[in-house]
């Protein structure tokens, strides 16, 4: 995932905005606020950044798409300066520092062991993020006054201007899914309205999905404080605990 940031000079506090866009795959959420940013240090010539995870075996896939993401994304706002992303801590720390930093792509950082690319997987977790994103819109619709059986007449312009709706379009978008205001907010894979007698099950999976990722969530956050005994969020630029809004 290449981040688009014109006119960079690698400062830190472009490094660290770059990272901010960058997210954990599975649970759809900045890195730096899930604080698995550990550290940032700039010097004349490179930029080097420490990841790490909540635990030791965490999927390799997904800890290789996070290193790779945050590598492209730093590179942009680097200002020309070589770029290290370190992943500590993990079991396959190693293949994988030295698979992005080679650009050997997955296969090339397992030989022999990985048997494809992670495309699939990273649309399979755009599409997890997308329903989670859908059902909090809806949620806001319903907050203003929408009965559920209306749902099915939605559009992107009747989204509110919030968060959860800029969070829908963004989602919709890498998905290559409409987002044009008079298009239907629900909608299926090939970006076709979801018909009425299928939205109740569209929305439960959707909501399904939200909760699954949440949970998800609070639980790495939780692993991540009692594997480093952390009282405050270092991946933090603040410092403080993370209490960010959804990306």
């Amino acid at each position: 995932m290449s981040v688009q940031l014109a006119h960079r000079t690698g400062t830190e506090a472009e490094v660290w905005e770059a990272l901010e866009t960058v997210r954990d795959p599975e649970l759809d959420e900045s890195i730096v606020a899930l604080s698995f940013v550990a550290g940032v240090q700039i010097d004349e010539g490179s930029v080097h950044v420490q990841l790490r995870l909540p635990t030791y075996f965490c999927a390799p896939n997904f800890a290789y798409l996070m290193v790779s993401d945050a590598f492209d994304a730093v590179t942009t706002a680097a200002g020309g300066r070589f770029v290290q992303i370190r992943l500590d801590d993990h079991f396959a720390s190693e293949e994988i520092n030295g698979g992005v930093s080679a650009g050997a792509g997955f296969q090339g950082s397992f030989p022999g062991q990985a048997r494809e690319e992670l495309d699939e997987l990273r649309v399979a977790f755009q599409r997890k993020a997308h329903a989670a994103c859908l059902e909090r819109a809806s949620a806001q619709l319903i907050k203003n006054g929408w009965l559920m059986e209306d749902l099915g007449t939605a559009t992107l312009a009747d989204l509110p201007d919030t968060p959860q709706s800029a969070s829908l379009l963004r989602r919709r978008a890498e998905l290559g899914l409409p987002t044009e205001p008079e298009r239907p907010m629900f909608v299926d894979a090939q970006g076709k309205a979801v018909a009425q007698d299928d939205l109740g099950l569209h929305l439960r999976l959707a909501r399904a999905t939200r909760v699954s990722i949440e949970g998800n969530s609070g639980m790495c956050r939780g692993l991540l404080a009692t594997r480093y005994g952390d009282g405050t969020h270092p991946g933090t630029r603040s410092g403080v605990a993370a209490g960010r809004g959804q990306s």
